[in-house]
């Protein structure tokens, strides 16, 4: 007598459970949740990182330019101008992704900023910057989400 698998067409006992569960978090976390929590939690890390580098609203400060000078050995580019670059850039883009607006090139943005932080400035922390990749990848592939101005002004 041959042996029997398991009738796969059956729903085991917690199968129905778990599907009904699975089912209730695609609706509660969909992707406008997904997409603003990509952006607040990309904006807080870059924004954040940005007001260490300023005095006042925007003006750069000393320790930005010995950093860029002495640690972040950025190439091609001259030390002080790539302490304005990524300070200005640390604070446009991620106040256009709190907004939801130009979401997909602010994400593109701040992925080729963790791109030359990993290749020149950290190796060491791909883990760190892999987990921002991903959320920035989400987003340059879906945009900002309902909850955007991209969506208000009719940017896909």
């Amino acid at each position: 007598m041959p042996i029997q698998s398991a009738n796969l067409n059956k729903p085991a006992g917690l199968l129905p459970l778990w599907n009904r569960i699975a089912g209730q978090l695609d609706t509660l976390i969909n992707e406008t949740v997904l997409a603003l929590v990509a952006r607040i939690s990309l904006a807080s890390i870059f924004f954040l990182s940005g007001r260490t580098k300023v005095d006042g609203l925007l003006t750069v400060n000393d320790s930005a330019y010995t950093l860029f000078r002495e640690e972040y050995h950025v190439p091609l580019i001259p030390s002080d101008i790539a302490a304005h670059m990524a300070t200005y850039a640390e604070h446009l883009f991620p106040l256009l992704l709190v907004l939801g607006l130009f979401t997909r090139l602010s994400a593109l943005a701040l992925l080729g900023m963790t791109a030359v932080i990993q290749i020149f400035v950290y190796p060491d922390a791909w883990p760190t910057h892999l987990s921002w990749a991903g959320l920035m990848l989400l987003l340059a592939a879906r945009g900002g989400g309902l909850l955007s101005l991209d969506r208000l002004v009719g940017l896909k």
